[in-house]
């Protein structure tokens, strides 16, 4: 085990830019790899990032900032990956030297649309990376209020506990309270499901549902998620947890849920290209629906909630009908 581990963030994005500034708060120094050297140039000039989370104040003295990829991943020793699924291997492919004796952390909400697996899946089949070193980032947490410094919370999951208390550590702070868990499975593709939920949370906003029907549909949506995850891995976790309910619930319903305002979009009649086109960052739910409808017809789990996304987003189905017929099956 590593004692005093340097650690690299990958990613320019407000979640990666969250993690920087968590992790500086107890490290002398973080590696972060960002694509963009502008973007690096600027952070370095002005302490903060032009493009996401820009209110967040960034410690450039402790950063250590490249846009080569290997140079990063040769830096740390555990390494942060906040790239968006869907851009997730063309950045991997970029490396050109073994990971496989690297502790890898995800820190992405999402599953890797080329391989059809869970981050950490991927890792593990594609770097060879043992499922001992590999962990789960999880919430209920926005980056905007981690900019903000307003008190929140994140589920660090390991097989290996040693290695879920060493990286909650570093990113515990004073508004930073972690706990950690042994279900980087079920927590990663919880991470997953509930930016699918927030869609038809934001769709049913945007079609003009008030909150009786939100309470509804967000109870649904948790027995729904257990029912899935149940399916991909049978193991005794309480789907109640912060890690599961918890990030599920702040997704479909805060303002800063990019995934709940890009099913609001479609709700009021957007196309899915022009909502994804005036949305600044990405919603990965929008890939996730994809992936869990495709993985669910050969688990069979009971799935009303992400039939009817996947049925608005990628078959084109009217969502005010779509919504009507949900409805009916609800409880």
């Amino acid at each position: 085990m590593i004692t005093n581990p340097k650690i690299a963030v990958f990613g320019g994005g407000s979640w990666a830019t969250a993690i920087v500034k968590m992790l500086c708060e107890n490290m002398d120094q973080v590696g972060w790899y960002m694509r963009n050297q502008t973007a690096i140039d600027y952070i370095k000039e002005n302490e903060h990032n032009p493009n996401y989370l820009s209110s967040a104040a960034l410690d450039v003295k402790k950063l250590y900032l490249s846009n080569d990829i290997n140079d990063l991943v040769r830096y740390g020793d555990i390494l942060i990956f906040a790239i968006p699924s869907a851009f997730l291997k063309e950045e991997l492919d970029k490396i050109t030297q073994s990971i496989s004796s690297k502790i890898v952390f995800s820190a992405i909400k999402g599953i890797v649309p080329e391989s059809g697996l869970i981050v950490g899946e991927h890792f593990h089949k594609f770097f060879k990376i043992p499922l001992k070193n590999i962990g789960v980032i999880a919430g209920p947490c926005h980056a905007e209020e981690v900019a903000m410094e307003r008190l929140s919370y994140l589920t660090i999951a390991c097989q290996d506990a040693k290695k879920a208390d060493l990286l909650s550590n570093y990113l515990s702070s004073h508004y930073l309270k972690t706990k950690t868990s042994d279900d980087i499975i079920g927590t990663e593709y919880a991470a997953m499901l509930k930016n699918i939920f927030a869609i038809a949370a934001g769709m049913a906003h945007g079609l003009g549902y008030g909150d009786n029907f939100q309470a509804v549909l967000m109870s649904n949506s948790v027995r729904e998620m257990k029912r899935f995850i149940r399916k991909v891995h049978r193991m005794k976790r309480n789907i109640n947890n912060s890690a599961y309910l918890g990030d599920l619930l702040v997704t479909g319903y805060s303002v800063f849920s990019r995934n709940r305002m890009f099913g609001n979009m479609i709700g009021k009649g957007y196309t899915v290209k022009s909502a994804m086109m005036e949305m600044s960052m990405v919603a990965e739910g929008y890939y996730a629906t994809k992936s869990a409808y495709l993985i669910n017809e050969k688990n069979k789990a009971k799935t009303p909630i992400i039939d009817a996304v996947y049925g608005i987003l990628y078959e084109n189905k009217n969502p005010k009908q779509v919504f009507k017929e949900l409805t009916e099956v609800l409880d």
